[in-house]
């Protein structure tokens, strides 16, 4: 949705006249434990990345906030914090997330970002915080070369931005705060917003990297939102790479997860890919 002031109006009063789809519980019931044990067997490994990579996403929060340890200071930290405690990871696994952050200057900690091409023509971007850059070279490439990937500039085929999504009740005064929200957030820098149809009401705010610190700090300050779900630096890719075959997708998902999992220095890989 493009953001242009005087559009702002008749774009809002579209969002609530999206059509439903229902089906009929006789033809759905006969599956209903199939979806639900898929449905359960996705979140607990969401839930399984989420707290082994606690070091990774804290880094990653501590660098894209300012470097602040401190979530008063910090809100891209903040909101993961509570995410974190949320999903039931470990205090003392928090704990030892922020001392290793709060130590990476000590350790003479170096950002890295390697550019690569996977199966299907698929470009990755991998970012990564070392203290040995030969070892992460190493490690990064090793992964890439036994999963059909490799080294290759792919930057161009991506282009930075700031991420921040916000959670917004659907009550009767939605659409009045969304709209107010929105117009805070133009000032603060926000070039792009989409709208979730969920039921919850999410919303997400495209920016310039330098404006996400004061993209977040409105969002938080404004009273209009619910929660600061996250705020983040993206790699978004100019154009998915979409058409590619079962096998295919599978091959990148598998490089994905070998690169995150293996290479203990990885903080986060962005891809092409297009489901």
């Amino acid at each position: 949705m493009n953001l242009l002031r005087p559009a702002l109006r008749p774009l809002l009063a579209t969002t609530s006249r999206r059509p439903l789809h229902t089906s009929c519980i006789c033809a759905s019931g006969h599956n209903k434990w199939s979806k639900i044990k898929g449905t359960k067997g996705v979140m607990d490994r969401e839930r399984g990345k989420l707290h082994s990579g606690v070091a990774r996403f804290v880094a990653v929060a501590v660098r894209n906030g300012g470097g602040s340890i401190d979530p008063e200071i910090n809100m891209t930290l903040a909101a993961l914090l509570k995410r974190l405690k949320t999903q039931g990871v470990p205090k003392e696994n928090i704990e030892n997330a922020l001392k290793r952050a709060a130590g990476g200057g000590e350790r003479g900690d170096q950002y890295l970002v390697y550019e690569a091409m996977a199966p299907g023509s698929v470009g990755m971007i991998i970012e990564c915080q070392s203290d040995n850059v030969n070892r992460t070279m190493k490690q990064v490439r090793l992964q890439l070369m036994d999963n059909g990937a490799r080294l290759a500039p792919v930057k161009f085929m991506f282009t930075r931005q700031g991420l921040v999504k916000v959670a917004l009740t659907k009550d009767e005064s939605y659409a009045q705060r969304l709209e107010t929200l929105i117009e805070k957030m133009l000032d603060a820098g926000a070039e792009d917003f989409t709208e979730s149809i969920s039921e919850e009401g999410d919303a997400e705010f495209i920016c310039q990297p330098e404006d996400l610190n004061k993209l977040t700090s409105t969002a938080t300050q404004a009273g209009l939102c619910e929660e600061l779900l996250s705020s983040d630096l993206v790699y978004s890719p100019l154009e998915k790479t979409t058409d590619l075959d079962e096998d295919t997708i599978q091959k990148v998902e598998r490089v994905v997860d070998a690169i995150e999992e293996q290479c203990d220095d990885v903080l986060k890989t962005w891809t092409t890919l297009g489901h």
